[in-house]
């Protein structure tokens, strides 16, 4: 029974944070895009950068 009592608790948390949810308007909705687009960018470059200066340093 312990196992079905946790899982009650999560349905129950998950009805919760459900209630309090509500969908972005147009603006937030482009805010978190555009920021997240920029932190993709920015860890793609520097994962680049980092690979173009271990060819540099270690070339084969």
């Amino acid at each position: 029974m312990k196992v079905w009592g946790k899982l009650k608790d999560f349905f129950i948390q998950c009805k919760r944070v459900l209630r309090v949810t509500r969908k972005p308007d147009k603006q937030e909705f482009w805010t978190i895009a555009k920021v997240s687009g920029l932190g993709i960018l920015v860890i793609g470059l520097l994962g680049f950068i980092l690979h173009f200066l271990k060819q540099i340093i270690i070339p084969g």
